[in-house]
Parts: C-alpha cells; structure tokens; sequence
C-alpha cells in the first residue's frame, strides 16, 4: 500500500509548471516571503485534498473486504481518466502568443506580480487535485490500514508530492545563488518540455491504474466463476442423494 502510494505520489510531484513559477518567485525582489506563502498553499490544498478524497472513500467502504469490485472499478476508473487527460494533454495545442495581450492565462498574471498573496493563491490553484495523486491517496483509502498508518502514510504522500516545491526552496535558504541560477538553465527546457513530461508521467500512472483495475476485477470474476461452479456440483450432489434416498424409500416401502 504505501510503496504504490508513494509512488503516485512521486509522479504527482513530477510538475514542470510548478517548478517554473517558483523559479520565478526565487528571482523576484521578495524571494523568501513569496516562495514561503507558495508553499503554504500548496500544502494546504494538498491536505485538504487527502483528507476530503480519503472521508469520500472511506465513507463508502471501499477500504472493506467485500468491497472488493467497486475499489477495484475506482482504480479502474482513475486509470481511464488518466489515459484520456494524456491523449488531451498531446492533441491540445498551445495559442499563439498575442503581442498585445502577453499574460493572458491566471497563472501569468498571479506571476506577473509576485508578491506573497498571489504566491498563495498560485500554490492553491497549481496544486489542485490532480489524477496522479488521487490515485496516491486511493491506496491508501482502500487499504485495511490502523488510523495512525494512514496519517503516517498521508503526511508521506503529501511530503512527496510538494517534493518540487519544498527541496528549491530549502536550496535556496541554503545557497540562494547557486539554486536561483540552477532554476533559470532548466526553465527554457522545462518550458520546451513541460508538456512531454505532464503527458509521460498520465500515461505512467494511467497505466499503472488501470493495469491494477483490470487484474483485480479479472481475478475477482474468476474466483466468483469457481465458486458458482463449486456451488453448482454441490447442489448436483444434493439433488442426487435426495433422489435416491427418495428411490430407496419407494423400493422398500418405508
């Protein structure tokens, strides 16, 4: 449970577009202050993510033994989604820049002015639930795991998927110049490339889901086949002594 869980959760981390706004935040004049509230609200959207997806999950039992096809049908699902986000990823083609209006996305007019407020809201806009680490968190819901586990294990994920955002800033706390010039090489490559990247790690976890999925409802389908089969020689049997204890009964005349 929890090594699947860390693993989404690791492909969650994996954002380009977050990595490039703070790059932008660590240049701008009020660099800690700005970086530190981006922070704060990326960690508070991906709690409140955990926490209302795992209540969700939990409240419908899915985490309970005979709730075995419909966790299974969830990471099925998760795993549909998440192939048809890729394919939308790849054939959704990016506008041409407009002269006249060079910041029209919301992110680029939070960025445009960094300060700490639009750090915050930045944070929770770019860190809104996503399908990599919903399906994180379903590992989670859906395992039979004591109470202090599964806060362990959200506190893990949760630590794992902001990865991109609290290991820049503690490098620069650490060595401000060095990770501000690190950050502007790989942003025109990032830039060149984000989308490459957001589409592999869908494709990745997609996969991964609906590999999962579909197993587990195969083998459940299986295991269900065997036991009709089961049930049906049993009452075969059952026929068979009945009618002849009926047989020797008529033969005797008892």
């Amino acid at each position: 449970m929890l090594l699947q869980a860390a693993g989404f959760a690791l492909l969650a981390a994996i954002s380009p577009t977050a990595l490039i706004v703070l790059a932008v935040f660590l240049g701008s004049s009020n660099a800690r202050a700005t970086a530190t509230f981006y922070l704060i609200g990326a960690v508070i959207m991906t709690a409140v993510t955990a926490v209302v997806a795992l209540v969700v999950i939990r409240s419908i039992g899915l985490q309970l033994p005979h709730r075995h096809a419909p966790r299974y049908g969830l990471r099925l699902g998760l795993g549909v989604l998440a192939l048809a986000a890729a394919a939308f990823v790849c054939r959704r083609k990016a506008p041409p820049p407009d002269p006249a209006r060079p910041q029209q996305g919301l992110v680029s007019r939070l960025i445009a002015q960094p300060r700490p407020v639009t750090g915050f809201v930045a944070g929770l806009l770019l860190f809104a639930p996503s399908l990599t680490f919903l399906g994180a968190v379903q590992a989670i819901a859906t395992a039979q795991a004591s109470v202090g586990a599964t806060i362990v294990a959200l506190l893990l994920i949760t630590v794992i998927s902001l990865l991109i955002v609290w290991l820049p800033l503690l490098g620069y706390l650490a060595a401000p110049q060095w990770t501000t010039r690190k950050l502007t090489a790989i942003n025109g490559w990032l830039r060149a490339n984000g989308r490459a990247i957001m589409m592999a790690c869908l494709v990745v976890a997609g996969l991964a889901l609906l590999l999962d999925g579909a197993v587990g409802l195969a083998l459940r389908a299986a295991v269900l086949g065997r036991g009709e089969q089961a049930g049906g020689g049993r009452h075969h049997a059952a026929a068979s002594v009945s009618w002849t204890a009926t047989w020797h009964s008529d033969d005797y005349g008892t």
